[in-house]
């Protein structure tokens, strides 16, 4: 039915509208297919709605403590929490370093984050998921429940993936 009513609709409009649909649609087909690739493994996605700015605090504190404002400040911390390790001012490892770590470590229950939402999403039963799933992604920040380990996928393709952990 809807299918029917959207054709309809794009049916009657000129190729210049049409333009303006097409990435917009793009980035809804992009989500659905990673959130889809994510629950065919079992992973249960739910958004954290009363803590989000809570839990993006704690990563802060946990991860960027040891960091100074200034220094925060020097590199673009609030562009870019990641620039703390492309900045080297935090230690982690990198690229397939990084992959490895992160799809060795305990992922049962996980925090997803971006950098530029308020949103936080918990992924429960995640112990499938892979560093690979989230290539598609960018500026998508990864951690377990304790705030133990963290990993980072950048929207540039000279900085990182990213993962850190605190032992």
């Amino acid at each position: 039915m809807i299918r029917n009513q959207m054709n309809e609709i794009l049916d009657a409009l000129p190729e210049s509208e049409l333009e303006k649909l097409y990435w917009p649609l793009v980035s809804i087909h992009k989500n659905y297919l990673f959130r889809k690739n994510v629950t065919d493994k079992g992973v249960l996605i739910s958004e954290v709605l009363e803590d989000s700015q809570k839990i993006i605090d704690s990563w802060d504190r946990a991860f960027a403590q040891n960091i100074s404002l200034d220094v925060k400040e020097s590199i673009y911390y609030n562009q870019f929490k990641w620039h703390i390790f492309s900045y080297k001012k935090q230690e982690c490892l990198i690229d397939y370093l990084a992959r490895e770590a992160f799809d060795a470590a305990s992922k049962d229950e996980l925090y997803v984050m971006y950098q530029n939402s308020p949103d936080v999403w918990l992924y429960s039963h995640a112990n499938q998921v892979v560093s690979a799933d989230f290539d598609s992604e960018q500026d998508i920040y990864v951690f377990d429940k304790n705030f133990s380990w963290t990993y980072v996928h950048t929207h540039e393709s000279m900085c990182g993936p990213y993962f850190y952990s605190k032992s």
